[in-house]
């Protein structure tokens, strides 16, 4: 079996999306051929932690776990804010959104000094821990996974090094993405010198989504086009737990993940109490759930609705109880953030939405990938933030068909299925095998 060296900052113990695309791919990458060795942190930050995953790294995987010394204490101090409080959540605003004096100066430092990201430090013991694996296995290629985008970094030296054949994974476009900081001119010159070589040198590269190879081909034309690969997300069936369809006593609609900034339940609490204020739907009929982490802006909408009896409020837990609060739900909401980026983002959870089979009520715009996954798998439906009534519509159809115990809900199942997460490792081997 071929070995391919996997530089991944989100890990087990990490929690969160981000890493369930690596495991994944480590999980089945061995049945087309694939061993994998992984190159991660031993003692990363990460925004949520989950023990169990763990338990899900096959016993055949060799992980090389090294040191890296991160910022983020330091940020928390010049910003006022206690150990341990989730800096993505709390930092990432909205357009107009009022920064603090103090937070002012400590995204200023960010966008100076930390380059591409936070994680930079990394290189230095990654290096050398490159140079072991090297010595002690037959690696015939690399692949990264990125954010963090000192993970491509780092697989760009190792191929440099070695001249080893490099996949380079991505999750979000790099540079002027929503959730990096605005870089005055030396530093934007700097970050854009390393995305440009990154995006040069991979022999292919692997986009989570669409949206992120035009992103780069649009910002480097001169980039060969055939490198590029959509290497959708997707949902592992094989997670999914054993879970009798719930006959809830109340609507219940779930959301799983985090909010913030400009991925907020406005305009969905809007139309919702648009439908209360008619008539259409009765509060005490409600079950809202939002289960994982929450902006204060976030927090403080929660708080304020006049329904807020109607909210349960869980913090993140357990992947596998993440897909159980799924599985016992009616709907499930998905909101996508208001930005120019929306029309092409396609966050990784809304593919267990998919694969759970339950409707989906999703905020977002109406011509966009999200909405042409739905379209194709008829898993739900979308309205613009701006249409609130076309929101308050979709609420209205799936609690009819809650309350009157309608199944109107018929999902294409062969066009689910094309979302396996096997499927995506079987393509990343396939790419690894061309180039090996």
């Amino acid at each position: 079996m071929k070995k391919v060296l996997i530089v991944a900052y989100y890990f087990p113990p990490s929690g969160g999306p981000g890493v369930q695309r690596v495991l994944k791919h480590i999980k089945y990458l061995p049945e087309f051929g694939w061993q994998p060795v992984v190159l991660t942190v031993s003692n990363g930050q990460y925004p949520a932690i989950d023990e169990s995953l763990l338990k899900e790294i096959p016993d055949t995987t060799i992980v090389e776990r090294v040191k890296i010394h991160e910022p983020y204490d330091i940020y928390r101090k010049l910003t006022g804010k206690s150990k341990g409080t989730a800096i993505d959540v709390n930092v990432i605003k909205k357009d107009g959104q009022k920064r603090s004096f103090k937070e002012k100066i400590a995204e200023f430092i960010r966008a100076t000094f930390f380059i591409p990201d936070a994680r930079i430090a990394w290189t230095l013991t990654a290096a050398k821990a490159a140079r072991k694996i090297m010595s002690e296995h037959n690696i015939k290629a690399v692949y990264s996974s990125s954010p963090p985008y000192t993970a491509s970094i780092i697989a760009r030296n190792i191929k440099r090094e070695f001249d080893l054949p490099w996949i380079a994974g991505f999750r979000d476009p790099w540079t002027k993405f929503l959730t990096t900081p605005k870089r005055w001119f030396i530093p934007a010159l700097i970050d854009t010198h390393m995305e440009r070589t990154c995006f040069e040198q991979a022999d292919r590269v692997e986009s989570a989504w669409q949206g992120i190879t035009k992103d780069a081909i649009g910002k480097y034309p001169l980039l060969k086009k055939e490198k590029f690969a959509h290497v959708p997300n997707g949902f592992d069936s094989s997670d999914f737990p054993e879970v009798e369809k719930a006959d809830n006593k109340k609507f219940t609609v779930t959301y799983t993940g985090s909010m913030y900034g400009r991925r907020n339940p406005a305009a969905f609490f809007e139309a919702l109490q648009k439908l209360i204020d008619t008539g259409k739907i009765d509060k005490n009929d409600l079950h809202l759930r939002f289960v994982g982490r929450f902006g204060a802006e976030v927090e403080e909408m929660f708080e304020k609705a006049s329904f807020r009896d109607s909210i349960e409020l869980v913090s993140y837990v357990p992947h596998s109880e993440s897909l159980k609060f799924l599985m016992k739900s009616d709907a499930l909401l998905l909101v996508v953030d208001e930005a120019k980026e929306s029309e092409e983002i396609v966050p990784g959870k809304v593919y267990e939405y998919v694969g759970v089979l339950r409707p989906i009520i999703a905020v977002g715009p109406e011509k966009s990938a999200i909405a042409d996954l739905l379209a194709e798998t008829k898993c739900g439906r979308i309205a613009h933030q701006g249409k609130v009534d076309d929101i308050a519509d979709i609420i209205l159809l799936y609690y009819h068909n809650w309350k009157n115990k309608n199944e109107d809900f018929t999902p294409v199942i062969k066009n689910v299925n094309k979302y396996e997460r096997r499927e995506a490792a079987r393509t990343l081997a396939a790419m690894l095998d061309e180039l090996t």
